[in-house]
């Protein structure tokens, strides 16, 4: 092979290898609905104060925890604007920070609300034709915690024409609203428990019908999303919440097998990494379990493969790297399992509080907390800081890692970051 030929060679395999890196992060959690991003370029370092790797910031209208989502050229972000009661959803050039377009969904009282939480909180989900979107709609306009009313989804295409508006269903919690939808095929899956007739239930993406609506059995507050992946062959539906561990069929949301605990209210997302599931919970009592996957029914006392209560993790979610399990304690201490045994390797105080879920990139692990630091962790069974980085605004948004950038959502910035 002559030297041209070997230089278009290497060319091309540079080019398919960014290529296979670059993903777009389209939903909560990102493309796979786990933290988990297959970037190799993600940035390490950043500085506000100095600029050092900030490549815009915007300043976002409202407020909001919902997270930055990522398809193209495009970030869609909503937020609350609380002083004139509007739920909005934005669409923001993701090379150069503009605000292309800003649309209400609805106007609603306020509702209330529990301190940590937002009226902004639910991530959108996209697609490369529609973005969607929900938002709770209060009955009443007096804020107390628990009102009640109802959920709200809706559907743009990128142009920021509505497609549709639905209410799916009744909605109270006194810990306020929090709804992350996935798509599965031509399904928008929502979960609905809250303090009343807890249900998940799947939309029609063309048209917002509904077209099942599982009820749960413990009707009890949660907000998780949940994970989809192939089981033996079968798409599941995998979730914690209303005091249960459960796997639905996506396409009908029929109950496969679940499991009861291990605990009552849940917020974080559950992990999978081919061999078990994974959660971190909850309130009141605080859980780390894995969970063999497949079976039907009742499977308490069967699939458990570990159960551990040493840390205190409610509201972040967890990341798979490096065969590891990493668990962000609310209180601001990192933890590290084997995934294997259950064994703590290693607990790490790295901030004040964490809100934000944790991502992983080329073997790096994520961990913003509140006050706007992220540190860079190796994805090692000893605990190893590679960066602290400082955005100096509060953080309870999840980071969202794309091409290279890694998007973070503060009280009142979207910052894009990158080398």
């Amino acid at each position: 092979m002559g030297d041209k030929m070997q230089i278009r060679v290497l060319i091309l395999c540079t080019l398919l290898t960014g290529a296979a890196a670059a993903e777009d992060w389209p939903q909560w959690r990102g493309p796979r609905g786990d933290g988990t991003s297959a970037d190799t370029a993600a940035p390490t370092s950043w500085n506000a104060s100095t600029g050092e790797n900030i490549l815009w910031k915007t300043a976002i209208k409202g407020s909001g925890y919902s997270s930055p989502i990522v398809i193209g050229d495009s970030v869609f972000l909503t937020s609350c604007d609380e002083q004139s009661n509007q739920r909005l959803l934005m669409k923001i050039d993701r090379k150069s920070g503009e605000i292309l377009w800003t649309r209400e969904v609805i106007q609603a009282p306020l509702e209330g609300m529990h301190k940590l939480n937002s009226r902004a909180s639910g991530t959108p989900v996209a697609d490369r034709q529609n973005v969607y979107v929900t938002f709770f709609q209060a009955d009443d306009n007096s804020g107390k915690n628990g009102t009640p009313g109802k959920m709200i989804v809706a559907c743009y295409d990128h142009d920021g024409n509505q497609k549709w508006l639905v209410s799916v269903g009744a909605f109270s919690s006194v810990h306020g609203y929090c709804t992350s939808p996935v798509l599965f095929e031509n399904l928008l899956i929502v979960n609905g428990d809250h303090d009343g007739e807890s249900y998940v239930a799947a939309l029609d993406t063309s048209s917002g019908d509904v077209v099942w609506k599982t009820p749960r059995v413990h009707q009890t507050r949660s907000y998780v999303t949940p994970l989809l992946r192939e089981i033996d062959g079968k798409m599941q539906a995998v979730m914690t919440g209303s005091k249960r561990v459960v796997g639905l069929d996506p396409r009908t949301g029929d109950l496969i097998w679940w499991i009861e605990g291990p605990t009552e209210q849940f917020v974080a997302s559950m992990v999978f990494d081919d061999q078990s599931f994974y959660l971190s919970a909850g309130f009141p009592t605080h859980h780390v379990m894995s969970i063999r996957p497949g079976g039907e029914g009742d499977v308490t006392e069967t699939h458990v493969n570990w159960h551990v209560t040493d840390a205190k993790c409610y509201v972040p979610s967890p990341v798979l790297a490096g065969g590891l399990l990493f668990v962000a304690d609310d209180r601001g201490i990192a933890h590290c399992y084997d995934t294997k045994s259950g064994e703590h390797l290693w607990r790490e105080r790295l901030g004040r509080h964490f809100s934000a879920s944790l991502v992983a990139a080329a073997g790096l692990v994520y961990f913003t907390t509140d006050d706007g630091e992220t540190i860079v962790m190796k994805a090692a069974k000893t605990p190893e800081i590679v960066q602290t980085n400082l955005l100096g605004e509060s953080v309870f948004a999840s980071p969202a890692i794309s091409d290279g950038k890694i998007f973070i959502r503060t009280d009142e910035h979207l910052f894009c970051i990158g080398n």
